[in-house]
């Protein structure tokens, strides 16, 4: 049973290394040459019979992504000591969260999050995209943008596409709408966060962003708005999954088309150094990436 234990040296090495994505870093990091870095590494594969590492640039293959949370989290257990866990008390962590995300991909799956890490005092803040309602004192910031974000450190955690909701007593009272030329006669509902603009224009319809109609800064106001039959929502079906599962919203139309815009996990340079962090971070990109 031991023996199939790797030596701790390795997997610091490895910890190290998938979190610096530096050879050199790592080996500053451990105290160590370059050489001893790849020479763990290398040692760590052939042990486990899998590739940790599947490009120049250090990112994780799946095993490896699969085995760094495993591997954190034994890091993780032999860092506490018993007579200083209690004084230490739980570590903090602050998430800025868009409302939307938060209620229709963050809560349902948070519980999963909370019940591994029950060490972690979780504290999610509301931030709104594309307006000056920021979380300054977050740790990790889930932004939804065009993603050219100079002032953080940042990745992709999923992208989405938008089509046209209705609820259906909205569909029976003012439908049928058979073809994208049929909106001619809908209530718009408006969101500077998804503008109708794109999607007119991959429909061929010439038509400007509708001026008139309710305008919502949070899609999950908009969505409710819509089930509550005030017009037409312009909504990407990742977010808009929980209406459109419960019926609340049918699409109008099998027309859907790429959203400009995406979810991005933004943080400050060197706070993944903090465990509980990159812990988050990891879930996060994880859930992110089996849901979708």
């Amino acid at each position: 049973m031991t023996s199939r234990i790797p030596p701790i040296q390795c997997l610091l090495t490895f910890e190290a290394l998938a979190r610096l994505r530096s050879v050199t870093q790592a080996a500053e990091e451990q105290c160590v040459t370059p050489s001893a870095v790849s020479h763990r590494v290398r040692q760590l594969e052939e042990l486990l019979g899998v590739k940790l590492f599947g490009r120049a640039d250090f990112s994780l293959t799946t095993e490896g992504s699969e085995y760094l949370a495993h591997v954190r989290e034994g890091l993780l257990s032999l860092q506490k000591f018993p007579s200083n866990e209690a004084a230490q008390g739980k570590r903090k962590l602050r998430v800025a969260v868009t409302p939307t995300f938060a209620r229709s991909i963050l809560m349902p799956r948070l519980k999963t999050f909370t019940d591994a890490y029950p060490e972690i005092d979780l504290t999610l803040q509301v931030s709104i995209p594309l307006l000056d309602v920021v979380a300054e004192d977050a740790d990790l910031t889930i932004r939804f943008g065009t993603g050219r974000y100079a002032d953080v450190e940042h990745v992709c955690l999923f992208k989405d596409k938008v089509t046209p909701l209705a609820s259906p007593a909205y569909i029976r009272a003012h439908g049928p709408f058979e073809t994208p030329q049929d909106l001619s006669k809908a209530h718009f509902l408006r969101s500077p966060l998804e503008p109708w603009r794109t999607w007119f224009a991959a429909q061929q319809l010439d038509w400007p962003e509708p001026l008139d109609g309710s305008s919502f800064n949070d899609i999950g106001l908009m969505c409710d708005a819509a089930a509550a039959s005030m017009g037409v929502a312009l909504v990407r079906l990742k977010l808009g999954a929980p209406w459109l599962v419960n019926g609340q919203l049918e699409r109008l139309f099998a027309h859907d088309i790429p959203s400009p815009h995406a979810h991005y996990l933004c943080w400050r340079t060197g706070s993944l150094d903090r465990w509980e962090v990159s812990a988050f971070a990891d879930w996060l990109k994880k859930v992110c990436s089996t849901v979708f």
